[in-house]
């Protein structure tokens, strides 16, 4: 039995360890604040966090894989997605050709910047930095002020509720739940496909990986493809769920994406971690978020506070735990 124990903590330390946080950060403002304790409450935070959620697991997939992977577009991917489906569906172009194009749109984007990282040696700071740029520069370009959307089909996934079974009055969106959809995906290529033990097998080793013969380069290139895909159909959720398109939609996301991905247990240094640890991650994100809306008189800015501090405590924690599992 403690053997067992033991080998759940080596494996999984970091999650559990995510999980208890949440627990206690969420059982204090309940306390704190007793309607908190409300299921809708909860339900709430994702709503609220279903385009984090999204960019997080596409930026989860691209940190495991080591060697300063990160992907810094995720913010302007979401605004230009936002801008260039709001203007599509203003000049009357139909939903159902407007989702599929932008989706292509952050694929292609995330491919050519894993080609260029990959093939051109750039380093993945810089060539994501750029395409954060770009695309939100082509957002403003596309319209400097925000776009309302009016089309039936947005409004009826942006307003229609679904109610959850067996509870009273607390529901949830369509939009809500392409986050938890592409989770149990993302869960299924980490763990049970060769594209996610590549990733891993690039994360602990890249040189090893390609020594033993794993698809490295192709697996680079369509890790970050698979990053603009989430990113992208964050934008797709975002602008549904405001009903407009804007530039200046998701700044500062992709820090929020890297803060919730760290606090999840992931290793920036890659080949540790999965997105599950990325769930708890946002999820006290949206707490934190949930306790400052609440209080009502404490500013904004003590969300970055609270997770900065928290990102911190998390990178503190895992150094100290890797080390320690090193020398064990």
């Amino acid at each position: 039995m403690k053997q067992r124990a033991k080998l759940l903590l080596s494996r999984h330390g970091p999650v559990l360890l995510t999980f208890v946080v949440f627990l206690v950060v969420y059982f204090v403002g309940s306390q704190m604040y007793p309607a908190m304790q409300k299921p809708q409450v909860f339900f709430n935070l994702f709503i609220n966090d279903a385009s984090l959620l999204l960019v997080s697991i596409g930026m989860t997939m691209v940190i495991l894989t080591g060697g300063g992977g990160i992907d810094l577009s995720v913010g302007g991917v979401i605004a230009l997605v936002s801008t260039a489906s709001a203007a599509l569906l203003r000049a009357g172009v139909s939903p159902y050709i407007v989702i599929p194009l932008m989706i292509v749109i952050g694929i292609s984007l995330g491919a050519l910047m894993g080609w260029m990282i990959q093939y051109l040696k750039v380093q993945p700071f810089i060539a994501t930095l750029m395409g954060l740029f770009f695309a939100r520069g082509v957002a403003y370009i596309i319209s400097l002020s925000s776009v309302t959307i009016t089309d039936p089909v947005y409004k009826q996934m942006a307003l229609t509720p679904i109610y959850i079974p067996f509870m009273q009055n607390v529901y949830i969106y369509p939009t809500t739940l392409i986050g938890p959809i592409m989770l149990l995906v993302t869960i299924y290529l980490s763990f049970f496909t060769r594209f996610g033990r590549t990733i891993y097998a690039m994360g602990s080793n890249e040189q090893s990986a390609i020594l033993m013969g794993l698809p490295v380069a192709r697996t680079k290139v369509l890790v970050y493809a698979f990053s603009g895909f989430c990113s992208a159909l964050a934008g797709i959720v975002f602008s549904m769920s405001l009903l407009a398109g804007y530039g200046q939609f998701a700044t500062g996301m992709e820090l929020d994406s890297i803060a919730a991905v760290v606090i999840g247990g992931t290793s920036l240094s890659g080949g540790v971690g999965n997105v599950i640890g990325t769930l708890l991650g946002v999820l006290i994100h949206g707490t934190i978020v949930s306790i400052l809306q609440f209080n009502g008189t404490l500013s904004s800015w003590w969300t970055r506070i609270g997770v900065g501090l928290l990102t911190l405590i998390a990178i503190g924690i895992q150094s100290i735990y890797y080390i320690r599992r090193k020398q064990s």
